[in-house]
């Protein structure tokens, strides 16, 4: 892992700043006679509408702004200006269609992702989401060169930018599964970040992209990367961490379970328990009942011990862990397994 990827997780990024000179705000430019038809031009060069599968959004508005312009260094002149504000329409997985062309899709992405338009790279992300779920395949060779530029659009300080890069990630999760796994990490630090910060829309899509991951991705292979950002200085980003580890465990069934080492688990589990966020408690109190019921099956199915109370989920905690964290286990696992029978009843 970068250590530009560590020092991105100090601390959660400021509250995003709406770019206020898209949709209002005044100007001064010194010019020659023609400025205002010049300046008007470039306004309208930059009106455009964002295609997303097929279709145009529909939510393009224009506003007259008061801009001031100096004309030859004389008198200063009030002129409206027309500026675009767009709205990015955000389409779900499901009701994406195909693109029309394959090749010129594929040869236009990376330009696309990397313009300093934020339109195109739009329009580029939701090709990547598109040829993710129809032409896997052809985009396979290109994952290396693209990952950058998806997480490069994540952060981007414009919210229609950042969420529908979110979404793209998704889409990419879904599609390519452990063949992400070399280019995991950038996605999963800025996952984290987005899925702790104060913005709902996009920390709903972090949160939905991280659900993907940790059922697309190999849990022998994801646990290892989700483990340092257990212990790191910011709680949120340990909660979210925390979920997804948890979240995750169970994807590794009885089997897969003992061979991770069921004794490295529970250290684990342990040391989130008294976390200080109750997102990191919750997924703790999840991922030891899960444990519990693993490491019992495993006992029960094999040949009855001349000292069961050697083989207890107990005795095994205490083994583990110090005496004060398997309390605190013991008291966890036995509270839920009683609840747990309640509502069986």
């Amino acid at each position: 892992m970068s250590g530009n990827a560590l020092r991105d997780l100090n601390s959660l990024p400021a509250p995003e700043r709406k770019n206020a000179s898209s949709s209002k705000g005044s100007f001064t430019k010194p010019c020659n006679g023609n400025t205002i038809e010049n300046v008007e031009e470039q306004q309208r060069k930059s009106l455009a509408s964002i295609r997303i599968n097929g279709g145009e959004a529909e939510n393009v508005q224009l506003k007259k702004i008061p801009a001031s312009v100096q004309i030859n260094g004389g008198e200063i002149v009030n002129v409206g200006v027309e500026v675009a504000n767009s709205e990015v329409e955000y389409v779900e997985s499901e009701n994406l269609s195909d693109v029309e062309d394959v090749d010129s899709c594929l040869k236009n992405l990376l330009p696309g992702l990397d313009s300093k338009d934020w339109i195109l790279v739009v329009e580029a992300l939701n090709s990547v989401r598109q040829l993710s779920i129809f032409h896997k395949e052809r985009m396979h060779s290109i994952l290396s060169d693209l990952i950058p530029l998806v997480v490069k659009s994540m952060k981007n300080p414009r919210s229609a930018v950042c969420k529908t890069a979110i979404m793209t990630s998704t889409d990419i999760f879904n599609a390519y599964n452990d063949d992400l796994i070399d280019s995991l990490d950038p996605l999963l630090v800025q996952l984290l970040l987005k899925s702790s910060q104060d913005k709902r829309f996009v920390c709903e899509a972090a949160v939905r992209a991280l659900e993907a991951m940790t059922t697309s991705v190999s849990p022998m292979l994801l646990l290892p990367k989700l483990q340092p950002y257990l212990k790191n200085k910011n709680p949120r980003i340990r909660a979210k961490a925390s979920m997804c580890f948890s979240r995750s465990v169970p994807h590794l069934g009885v089997e897969g379970i003992k061979e991770y080492g069921i004794d490295k688990l529970i250290q684990v589990a342990a040391s989130q328990l008294s976390d200080q966020l109750p997102e990191s408690r919750e997924a703790s109190r999840s991922l030891l009942l899960e444990l519990q019921n693993v490491y019992e099956k495993s006992h029960n199915l094999s040949t009855v011990s001349e000292h069961p109370e050697m083989d207890s989920w107990e005795n095994f905690c205490l083994s583990k862990l110090s005496p004060l964290k398997a309390q605190a286990v013991l008291r966890v696992t036995t509270n839920l397994f009683q609840e747990g029978l309640v509502i069986d009843s």
